[in-house]
């Protein structure tokens, strides 16, 4: 709905709003990844997967996970630009801009995915291949290998890890400008609006993070490892769940754009 309405609606041909279009896209290929499978899985008692599918799976997954770190982090560079250079705006984010960082988000994520899905599938697997996890990802596959698994642990901390720490450092430091550039508006209604933002914004960035540096980015043999199952649902179906109710919902000019559609459904 989110796409359509964008596409339909001339006033939200905007940097934002095509950023925000490219983020709805993720999150319906993130969920449409691992949810449908998962649910099967659920309702039956032999809870398979083939091999092949565990790992386009898991290539898919991770590289939509890898492509939304990298678009939080220019959507909040794209607020930062806009509220701190409002008057430079259209000239820095130009149409071709956009399409680049989009493209290179996209690449980010694929490209992360690639090093961490070929190196994996090279291992090999003991005769109990049973996953503690509700679909195939990186931590559970690298539990069952009969391999020592320390290059991988390695490659999958310090290149996830990059991809993970510099999206979050980008994000973070456009919010922090942001909020100070916030702190200069006179009236209390003006700082209350932009905060209330702000701090929607920053609580889906910090489930999303804070669960997905939980996952990949610690030592394997943690005594929290079969919290996994738990802390993956956050940022494989609550940051997906949220982050429209925050980014769409809660913006006026969407709403005008829904309310207007769905008022006058007719081209």
């Amino acid at each position: 709905m989110i796409i359509l309405i964008i596409h339909l609606d001339i006033q939200l041909h905007k940097p934002m709003y095509f950023f925000l279009r490219n983020l709805s896209m993720i999150e319906m290929l993130y969920t449409t990844t691992i949810t449908p499978n998962t649910l099967k899985n659920l309702l039956e008692k032999e809870k398979r997967i083939s091999f092949l599918g565990c790992f386009v799976q898991m290539f898919i997954f991770i590289s939509l996970g890898g492509s939304e770190c990298a678009l939080l982090g220019t959507m909040a560079y794209d607020r930062y630009v806009a509220i701190c250079h409002p008057l430079l705006y259209p000239t820095i984010m130009n149409q071709s801009l956009c399409l680049k960082m989009t493209l290179m988000c996209w690449t980010i994520g694929f490209g992360n995915s690639l090093v961490h899905t070929v190196l994996t599938a090279t291992l090999p697997f003991c005769h109990k291949r049973l996953i503690n996890q509700y679909f195939c990802d990186v931590p559970p596959l690298l539990k069952i290998s009969c391999k020592d698994t320390f290059i991988n642990e390695l490659v999958e901390f310090l290149v996830g890890g990059c991809v993970i720490v510099g999206s979050l450092i980008l994000t973070l430091l456009s919010y922090t400008f942001v909020i100070a550039e916030v702190l200069k508006i006179p009236t209390a209604s003006g700082k209350k609006k932009a905060f209330s933002t702000c701090t929607s914004h920053l609580i889906v960035v910090c489930i999303f993070f804070g669960s997905v540096i939980f996952t990949y980015l610690r030592p394997s043999s943690h005594s929290f490892y079969n919290y996994n199952q738990v802390i993956s649902l956050a940022y494989g179906l609550v940051t997906p769940l949220l982050n429209p109710i925050i980014y769409s919902f809660r913006n006026k000019d969407f709403l005008r754009a829904l309310h207007a559609i769905l008022a006058n459904p007719s081209p």
